[in-house]
């Protein structure tokens, strides 16, 4: 049986796990959740993009996110360092709470 993946919504807004849960807050997921990659990067929301790029294991998003972040902020990440930077990473969690 395959493992169900958690909603983007809520893997864009994981603070954290619990055992076998994803942490979601529920406060960020309401105002960023259902945004797009894009409309993330625009406002400014680095960590939730570099989340949705996981999510979408994309290369590409992962990128652009560096590039933002590094326009924003005066920095130089390269790609790599983007995860860790934002403390996201691919983690099975088959349930979700939300706080």
């Amino acid at each position: 049986m395959a493992k169900k993946k958690i909603a983007r919504e809520d893997a864009v807004c994981t603070i954290g796990y619990d055992g076998n849960a994803a942490l979601v807050d529920r406060s960020s997921r309401k105002l960023i959740g259902k945004l797009t990659f894009s409309e993330m990067l625009e406002k400014g929301y680095y960590r939730a993009a570099a989340a949705s790029a996981f999510y979408s294991d994309s290369e590409e998003e992962m990128k652009q996110v560096a590039a933002a972040y590094n326009k924003a902020s005066g920095s130089s990440y390269q790609v790599e360092a983007i995860p860790r930077l934002f403390g996201v990473a691919k983690v099975q969690a088959p349930r979700v709470l939300v706080l």
